[in-house]
């Protein structure tokens, strides 16, 4: 059975992507080692053009369905044209630092929020 990652790449192909990275962030997360329920997409395509980011987002989470359903705890996406690609140096935004969660800020009364 594949795993998460590649699940997500597999179901993302149906956008024609040009370019597609799926980085599993759970290890940055108060999870148990080896989990696959945070995940950073960024994916470039040519359907995103003309389309608000709201859009972008609706379509590759329709097209992720049952993988969020069933597994996927967060989706980090960066969704953008190839025009917009390029004006990025062909990079995407680093996720920001999981906020609250560690075992020891839970058991000092912090919220967990990631």
């Amino acid at each position: 059975m594949p795993d998460m990652k590649n699940k997500i790449e597999s179901r993302l192909q149906s956008l024609q992507p040009q370019f597609l990275e799926v980085i599993n962030e759970s290890y940055r997360h108060n999870v148990p080692a080896g989990s696959e329920s945070h995940f950073k997409v960024t994916i470039v395509s040519d359907v995103f053009s003309g389309k608000p980011l709201v859009a972008r987002h609706r379509l590759v989470n329709t097209t992720l369905t049952d993988e969020i359903v069933r597994s996927i705890h967060a989706l980090a996406l960066h969704t953008l044209t190839p025009a917009e690609w390029r004006e990025r140096n062909e990079t995407a935004h680093t996720s920001p630092p999981c906020l609250g969660g560690s075992p020891g800020e839970i058991r000092a009364g912090a919220k967990k929020v990631c």
